[in-house]
């Protein structure tokens, strides 16, 4: 089996109503354990790509003029893939929004980090990396840069993909992946920075039952609640 790393560049976010795939990267992780990748290619959005965006990735209308459109860009993500094995990306929630990937299964390796690594200071793909010092297993450094690069950062989260099946294994993985987290530090509003179980019992039955917060969220305020 193989696990295709998928991640794209975009003129837009999900929520947008002008919004499209820019760029697409995938790295290939085989079952024993080669990584074949980064590939790129520029994908033709149809429409210009606004400034906000570009400063993010720095892809130019020029750059896609002549590139191939959406559906010819995700028809190469989905050339080979075969029964057995499955897409993966870091926050995978944000590219099945622009790409369904057919019947195979998915792994978030953001979400599944935020499982098996909670003590980590961050857990965007970059933070990841420095954190468990991915460099030190091989990877080429010079094919993982620039960041917010689609090629690059697959081979980033291949990696990460790499360290997060050792820690467990790929069904598991997979399960995961649409399980909420048990969060342990607060990141947002008045109590941001302070560790969950330390927040007061009416906050937590707010968040619980009242808010419109994330599952994530929601399910550590649960959790607690339960265990108190």
């Amino acid at each position: 089996m193989k696990i295709r790393v998928i991640d794209f560049e975009t003129t837009g976010v999900p929520e947008d109503q002008v919004k499209g795939v820019c760029e697409i990267g995938w790295t290939d992780l085989s079952d024993d354990w080669r990584m074949n990748g980064p590939h790129a290619m520029f994908v033709n959005p149809g429409h210009p790509i606004p400034a906000v965006t570009r400063a993010i990735h720095h892809i130019c209308d020029a750059d896609v003029a002549n590139a191939v459109s959406p559906d010819v860009a995700f028809r190469h993500l989905m050339a080979g893939m075969e029964p057995g094995d499955a897409f993966a990306a870091h926050n995978a929630k944000f590219e099945r929004a622009f790409f369904g990937g057919g019947a195979f299964p998915w792994i978030c390796t953001l979400q599944c980090a935020r499982h098996l690594f909670p003590e980590a200071p961050g857990h965007s793909n970059q933070v990841l990396r420095y954190h468990l010092d991915i460099d030190s297993d091989g990877m080429d450094f010079d094919a993982a840069m620039p960041p917010h690069r689609a090629g690059p950062d697959t081979l980033v989260t291949a990696y990460i993909l790499h360290r997060l099946i050792f820690a467990s294994s790929v069904q598991r993985l997979i399960e995961l992946t649409s399980e909420p987290v048990v969060l342990r530090n607060v990141t947002f509003g008045k109590h941001r920075g302070a560790k969950w179980a330390a927040l007061p019992h009416d906050y937590l039955q707010w968040v619980a039952f009242k808010s419109d917060l994330g599952p994530d969220e929601k399910h550590t305020a649960r959790h607690i609640l339960g265990a108190n």
